[in-house]
């Protein structure tokens, strides 16, 4: 998980405001933008957010919020502007996606099942703008996840702790064009991988392995 000190002292704020809470973090995973500042009201939740970064937890009263995105440094006219409304005791991650010319926010809610106890939790969130529907799948040609699309998430799956080597493919090709090799995932714990990047220009399609809370 990205980790950046100058979220610390509005974590630390926050913390102080009681333990009913919601939890929100952001992801920036529009290739071709520049770096963000987000607000939930008039709350700053992300600061000079680049593209493949992503904040901690940061937790909320719970209660409808207005969030906005600006270009970094800036707050005269927001690029974005969505309702969300944060829930007691829940996490969830704000994606920033799509492009420049066409992106919005995605609300993931993470942490949405019990686990099994003893077994790692993974899901895939498909992120890249231009690639088509994809399998994530393992070496040996064990499919996890089929025919997932852009903006789609699919639900946790739950697998033996272990290090894994994922290969995303477009649906129905053997030929991975992304591999996350050595993903260790641990037992009672739940993570998320997101497909980001471009398909076929810079920045490249990358896989990004985050623990969900």
């Amino acid at each position: 998980m990205f980790q950046n000190d100058r979220y610390a002292g509005i974590f630390e704020r926050q913390q102080m405001n009681g333990p009913s809470m919601g939890y929100v973090r952001v992801l920036h995973a529009v290739p071709d933008a520049p770096n963000v500042d987000v607000y939930a009201n008039d709350q700053q939740i992300a600061k000079n957010l680049a593209f493949g970064e992503i904040t901690p937890y940061m937790p909320l009263k719970p209660g409808n919020y207005i969030i906005r995105l600006y270009a970094a440094g800036t707050k005269d006219s927001p690029l974005l502007t969505n309702s969300m409304t944060v829930n007691k005791d829940s996490s969830a991650t704000i994606a920033v996606a799509g492009t420049l010319d066409d992106m919005g926010f995605i609300l993931f809610p993470d942490s949405e099942m019990s686990m099994d106890q003893g077994m790692a939790m993974v899901r895939f969130v498909h992120l890249s703008p231009d690639a088509p529907a994809v399998d994530v799948a393992l070496p040996d040609g064990t499919v996890l996840f089929e025919d997932v699309a852009f903006k789609q998430r699919t639900p946790y799956l739950s697998v033996p702790p272990m290090k894994y080597t994922l290969q995303v493919s477009p649906t129905g090709m053997p030929e991975a064009v992304v591999a996350a090799p050595n993903v260790n995932l641990e037992s009672n714990k739940l993570y998320t991988v997101y497909a980001i990047g471009f398909a076929d220009q810079e920045p490249e399609l990358q896989a990004l392995l985050l623990t969900d809370k």
